[in-house]
């Protein structure tokens, strides 16, 4: 039999010979059973398949330009390392190869059991060896790492490194609410310690502030229109699920789902997304504070690199560093923002929005 749920489960043919696993309908919509690269033991090619076709494998994440990241940072053998923003571990497994057994890294996330599959994930690494590190795993957020610092008994770092974007993983998992392509609840919460999920902010947000940050966060130029057609919307139902606040954004531009471009660069409703994200989130409010406070936990020639996804980040990090630099915090800063080229673009997608700024501390 198949469940009520669409799972498939062992059948058995009569005689006792095991029938092949089957799934509801011939197009399985449950994320578990849509994605091959999911079941790497299965199909332990099906995620280097789908990247040798210009996509992220459902599950994973590829860290965005890694190669300048590391070049601009410079890490070096028994340095300390802060990564804010742990994630998947991308950046960090090169930082924890460049620092070596003499180096630590400090990784902060708040995503509590992604903190956890990671750290188990770098200490043993698939197909190798245990590496021989010194890695302390925190559940903290980006903007804590004075406190992460105290909690190690730590003065001072050599290097603060944080990239301010969603990881492939929370983006792909319906559940988590990320997505505008896939149904589930409509959470948006990086930390499930948080107590507002995006279903209760729309159910409380005043429609001036709504229309307000999506128009400075993401320059929505429907801004008004969405921020109405939600609070009229409310008033008889509770917006909680994703494809219910995509077919009001939809709806408030004037576009019918039939009509929508599969192939446009942007989807309708990306920036709305974005901008709950945010606010639920409260990301710019910890990213000030970690531009605040990070020149201030690096050691005399310390390096801070910050990798952002959209413009009021990066805004944010420009004249972080710009005063600093004039105020003498740091003695050089990037001039320009480093964007991926246009391979990396090709073979990731997720990073075309990426500029990266990186600032040295005085010796």
């Amino acid at each position: 039999m198949v469940s009520e749920s669409g799972k498939g489960q062992d059948q058995r043919a009569p005689g006792g010979r095991r029938r092949r696993i089957r799934y509801s309908g011939t197009h399985p919509r449950r994320f578990e059973e849509r994605y091959k690269e999911l079941q790497p033991d299965r199909y332990p090619q099906m995620q280097e398949h789908v990247r040798a076709q210009g996509r992220t494998p459902a599950g994973t994440h590829v860290p965005v330009l890694l190669r300048e990241v590391i070049e601009c940072l410079r890490p070096q053998p028994g340095d300390l390392v802060v990564d804010c923003t742990l994630g998947y571990g991308g950046h960090a497994a090169e930082f924890l190869k460049r620092i070596g057994p003499a180096g630590r890294l400090i990784g902060l996330d708040v995503d509590g059991a992604e903190l956890e599959r990671t750290r188990v994930r770098l200490a043993c690494p698939p197909g190798r060896e245990a590496m021989n590190f010194w890695l302390s795993a925190r559940r903290m957020n980006f903007a804590q790492v004075a406190q992460a610092l105290k909690s190690e008994r730590l003065d001072a770092c050599d290097v603060i490194f944080a990239d301010l974007g969603v990881s492939s993983m929370q983006l792909d998992e319906p559940a988590r609410g990320f997505s505008y392509k896939r149904d589930g609840p409509l959470d948006m919460r990086m930390d499930d310690r948080l107590r507002r999920t995006a279903a209760d902010l729309l159910a409380e947000v005043a429609p001036e502030e709504l229309a307000a940050a999506l128009r400075e966060l993401s320059d929505e130029p429907d801004a008004e229109r969405i921020a109405e057609r939600i609070a009229s919307e409310r008033r008889k139902r509770r917006i909680a699920r994703t494809l219910d606040l995509v077919e009001l954004v939809l709806a408030a531009k004037g576009i019918s789902p039939k009509n929508l471009r599969r192939d446009a660069e942007l989807h309708p409703a990306a920036r709305t997304f974005q901008v709950l994200r945010i606010l639920v989130n409260d990301e710019i409010a910890n990213l000030n504070r970690l531009l605040l406070s990070a020149p201030y936990c690096l050691k005399p020639g310390g390096r801070l690199g910050v990798l952002s996804f959209h413009s009021v980040e990066d805004r944010l990090v420009k004249h972080a560093f710009r005063d600093g630099l004039r105020g003498g915090v740091f003695e050089a800063v990037s001039d320009d923002p480093i964007r991926p080229c246009a391979e990396e673009i090709r073979n990731n997608p997720r990073s075309s929005p990426a500029k990266f700024r990186w600032a040295r501390r005085p010796l």
